[in-house]
């Protein structure tokens, strides 16, 4: 279960581990979802009497990576079938990911029965970069867009955007778009 505010990169993080695992078993099935396509499913299936079909389909997985799954909180019949769906799996001894904004306990109407499972296994917590980690991911940043800045700019924007990579990402292309466009050297005095 991994859990950590919004642009801490925890999508990245569950799609890399997906991937990891087809790097080293590429006969594994994998199967990664976000928690608006599971509900839209399992509510399509409920409708269409199908939802043996698709709990069946969900016992072949290997490895279930669900994100956000805080989504499914008050959905009664979503839960339900989540709990049998887990339970089957883990009867398997199959490998089960989820991720969410937040700590199982601290998802209001999420069932007990669900809350328990999900704090079972690790729990691992995103939290907000450092300063260290914020210029490391700056570089990186840079690098994948084939660009440079000065070390007194990244300095700068690490120092100053500290919330989540996205806004991370979001001020470093402003900065690069404005440079760019405005045909000027990069500096401090510009920023």
């Amino acid at each position: 279960f991994i859990y950590g505010g919004v642009g801490l990169g925890k999508t990245h993080l569950i799609q890399a581990l997906g991937n990891s695992a087809k790097q080293k078993n590429k006969k594994i099935n994998i199967w990664y979802i976000n928690s608006e396509r599971l509900i839209n499913d399992i509510v399509s299936s409920i409708r269409e009497k199908t939802i043996d079909k698709i709990k069946d389909s969900y016992k072949k997985i290997d490895l279930l990576l669900i994100d956000d799954i805080q989504f499914i909180a008050n959905k009664e019949k979503t839960q339900e079938e989540v709990f049998h769906i887990f339970n089957a799996l883990y009867e398997s001894n199959k490998q089960i990911v989820f991720t969410s904004d937040r700590l199982p306990k601290a998802i209001p109407g999420l069932e007990e029965r669900l809350r328990s499972r999900f704090e079972g296994g690790m729990v691992a917590d995103i939290s907000l970069p450092n300063y260290e980690t914020r210029v490391a991911i700056i570089k990186n940043k840079l690098k994948d867009k084939k660009a440079s800045l000065p070390n007194e700019i990244i300095d700068y924007i690490a120092q100053n955007v500290t919330d989540n990579v996205r806004e991370i990402e979001g001020a470093l292309n402003i900065l690069l778009i404005s440079f760019e466009v405005k045909k000027i050297d990069f500096s401090l005095d510009v920023t």
